[in-house]
């Protein structure tokens, strides 16, 4: 063994056995008790052969020269490193946290599902920090289950944000009204949030509480699209994985006849579905590009849906809502 392996092997071997300093210690003290003296005299059992014994240890030795040493060494070496692993298992470069996969996979299930293409919108919006990936998805669901509803939009804030804190109904709704009198763009501002480091795990109840909030009103209103008399045309974006996604709506009212006419940019191949009070307009692209879409009604103040689905990005479709006021 040359001095730079045997060097390492006392570097490791000190780290590796540092928490055995003091049992190693006591045992030599419990040694010395048996005995009742000291005897620098013992030396290890010969056996007839010249070999020392391996049930008798000297005092001294150089690492390397008994073998048991050796394989005391690795076997301590290999449990601290097994530790190590089920502490912190290592990634996957494509993982950010600990998945548990399935031991088997359907034969049908290994296509691969298209999803996510809607998340990219998060980057657009004003937060303090980012949320997970899983919190935004499930926020922005709930934001399409009620972005129909009649209820006002504290109301819809609180029922989007809810899930997430159970039996915490009072604190939300506090925490939403200042949400609707402050700007989301100047978010920094809330008292509770101020100079965020941290990620979202990280963060108090009622900081995810405020964060979630801020999400959920900014998704609400991109995805409110609403129009008037004095407001005809409305623009929105949303940013998509493959780029983003523009909407221009027109709103004309003429006596009794309603005509709104959807002029979409695609970053991809879909689809535009329009709808409301029994009647829809379909139009579909086979490539990126421009589609359009119109209705014509005689009923005034009624909710248009207009659903934007891009097959090779998401499997769910985006939802609005046009809200035409005269």
């Amino acid at each position: 063994m040359n001095s730079d392996s045997e060097s390492s092997q006392h570097h490791l071997l000190a780290w590796v056995l540092a928490d055995n300093v003091n049992t190693h210690k006591q045992n030599l003290g419990q040694s010395e008790e048996t005995d009742g003296v000291d005897n620098p005299t013992q030396k290890a059992a010969t056996s007839k052969s010249g070999k020392p014994h391996l049930g008798g240890t000297p005092q001294t030795f150089q690492l390397g020269e008994i073998p048991t040493v050796q394989e005391r060494f690795q076997a301590v070496l290999k449990r601290r490193l097994q530790i190590q692993i089920e502490n912190h298992p290592p990634l996957f470069p494509w993982e950010s946290q600990i998945v548990e996969y399935p031991d088997c996979v359907e034969e049908r299930s290994l296509a691969l599902t298209p999803a996510g293409g809607w998340m990219a919108q998060q980057s657009k919006l004003s937060l303090p920090i980012a949320l997970p990936e899983k919190v935004f998805r499930e926020l922005l669901e709930r934001c399409q289950g009620l972005l129909t509803s009649s209820l006002p939009l504290g109301a819809k804030l609180v029922q989007v944000v809810e899930g997430f804190f159970p039996n915490e109904s009072q604190t939300l709704n506090d925490i939403a009204g200042l949400v609707l009198r402050s700007t989301y763009r100047s978010a920094d501002t809330l008292g509770m949030m101020p100079n965020i480091q941290s990620d979202y795990s990280d963060l108090k109840p009622r900081q995810q509480m405020a964060l979630s909030l801020l999400a959920a009103k900014q998704m609400l209103e991109n995805l409110t699209l609403p129009v008037s008399p004095s407001q005809p045309v409305i623009e929105k974006q949303w940013l998509t994985t493959a780029g983003s996604l523009t909407l221009r709506v027109e709103y004309h009212y003429q006596g009794q006849l309603t005509q709104l006419h959807v002029h979409a940019e695609l970053p991809a191949k879909g689809s535009l579905k329009l709808r409301g009070s029994g009647t829809q307009a379909i139009a579909k692209s086979s490539s990126p590009g421009c589609l359009s879409v119109e209705l014509h009604c005689q009923q005034v103040n009624q909710t248009y849906t207009l659903e934007v689905s891009f097959p090779e990005l998401d499997q769910k479709p985006l939802l609005f809502v046009i809200n035409p006021k005269i």
